[in-house]
């Protein structure tokens, strides 16, 4: 049965699922940050992926940069697979801004990572799920 990884579970709030990934935002406010799992056990590494679950990742993908990036007005996507510290297959989606506090470097320990507010969290969350509203796509419940 598939679970997710502890540190993804405190890191992050679960926005939805689609086919095979579920989609989590990351609790750091700088950034519209998401994380992609894809839900599959043992898996560390795209290419351990079976075919279909590889295409279905890359459509994943796709879909989740493109609606990030219309959004939130994106000037750049960065995607990332790195996996050194959480060896769990996830895929990062942050959408970057000329404006944001690390550009042009990359996110990862540039500036601390900032909390939402209770209330700035859960209209990130409604936001995203407006943003994927699709057949495919299944909301997760609102933080309290």
């Amino acid at each position: 049965m598939f679970e997710l990884d502890y540190r993804l579970q405190n890191d992050c709030v679960e926005v939805g699922a689609l086919m095979l990934n579920r989609i989590l935002l990351m609790k750091d406010a700088n950034y519209p940050w998401l994380i992609l799992v894809p839900q599959r056990d043992d898996i560390s590494e795209i290419y351990q992926l079976d075919e279909d679950d590889q295409e279905q990742l890359i459509w994943e993908s796709t879909f989740v940069a493109e609606r990030l990036m219309k959004t939130f007005d994106g000037d750049k996507m960065n995607i990332a697979a790195l996996g050194n510290v959480v060896p769990q297959l996830h895929i990062h989606h942050v959408m970057r801004k000329k404006t944001d506090p690390a550009w042009p470097n990359p996110v990862w320990g540039a500036v601390p990572p900032k909390a939402y507010t209770k209330a700035g969290l859960r209209q990130r969350v409604e936001q995203l799920q407006t943003a994927f509203e699709t057949s495919i796509f299944k909301p997760a419940g609102l933080p309290e």
